[in-house]
């Protein structure tokens, strides 16, 4: 274990990214940032004659998962404390899963159905803003899709009286039975409709109009063609004057964790192009049809739109 008293950041990057190279675990002993005065990282803290340089939490767990660590607490001691960087096994990941069930690699058994976005506070706060932004409150019709296990009804539950939840038609699609069927328990409610389908053939269903479409995390699956299924979207499953939630990933999780940044194939470490390529196809197809669109958002970018015809 090394203790860091006033090296700099770059320092403590390059101790941490050799010793990772050959342990999965890394200890150091830093300044503890439970400090009543407000800091700034950089900033000199003298405790017993020794000049420390602060760092917040946050920085602390920032630089683990750029990294790819799990950050832990080890131990607190009176003006320092222990910290492990817990190398993160990039290959157990969600996308790696392989399920020989057709359809189910987003399943009750997949690796991607244990997480629970509502849980991370990146998600739920921007989700929650953009519900608040289309006035769910006065939706009537509401087509989720990729609805796996209804995380993103259960917000909108969360976010309304009973009287107004059950007075809104609600209609959740995807492609794996599995995840379907626990949303069909978990919401047995008449107004709750759930379908186990292939969204590339959408017109089989007759759905009707929404006056809110949401998807996140679904339109740019590899088995869909983004930009036709989106315009057929807006064109034929959406009111005249309805509102758009998509939610764009940008990050991955990795044992647990979350990891900031959309991996695109071919590179080593996050690349955001095609990721801003879509989010901004989708903008100006939306202006173009009379939709203000804001984008707000972290580890996922939520694209709202609400018309001004």
């Amino acid at each position: 274990m090394k203790k860091f008293i006033n090296e700099t950041m770059y320092e403590i990057v390059l101790y941490l990214e050799k010793e990772l190279k050959s342990d999965n675990e890394v200890f150091i002993e830093v300044l503890n940032p439970d400090l009543e005065k407000d800091y700034y990282a950089g900033e000199i803290v003298i405790f017993e004659d020794k000049k420390f340089i602060y760092r917040s939490f946050k920085a602390w767990s920032d630089l683990a998962e750029l990294l790819f660590c799990k950050l832990l607490i080890v131990e607190l001691k009176v003006n320092t404390i222990i910290l492990k960087f817990k190398k993160l096994n990039k290959i157990d990941s969600f996308h790696k899963d392989t399920n020989n069930e057709e359809n189910e690699k987003y399943g009750e058994q997949s690796t991607f159905f244990r997480i629970n976005k509502n849980e991370e506070p990146a998600f739920l706060c921007a989700y929650m803003n953009a519900l608040k932004n289309v006035k769910i409150e006065e939706k009537q019709n509401i087509l989720n899709l990729g609805i796996n296990k209804a995380d993103e009804f259960e917000l909108i539950k969360n976010l309304l009286d009973e009287d107004t939840f059950s007075k809104i038609n609600f209609v959740g699609i995807d492609y794996s039975k599995s995840a379907i069927e626990f949303a069909k328990k978990r919401f047995p409610q008449e107004n709750l409709t759930f379908y186990n389908h292939d969204i590339n053939k959408l017109d089989e269903l007759n759905l009707k109009k929404a006056d809110l479409l949401i998807s996140i995390g679904t339109l740019q699956s590899s088995g869909l063609n983004f930009k036709l299924l989106f315009m057929n979207l807006i064109q034929n499953y959406l009111e005249d004057k309805g509102s758009i939630i998509l939610g764009f990933p940008n990050c991955r999780w990795i044992n647990g964790e979350t990891i900031y940044g959309a991996k695109a194939a071919n590179y080593s470490y996050s690349e955001q192009s095609v990721l801003y390529k879509d989010v901004y196809f989708c903008k100006k197809y939306l202006q173009q049809k009379k939709y203000r669109v804001t984008l707000t958002g972290k580890n996922y970018l939520f694209l709202t739109a609400t018309s001004i015809k």
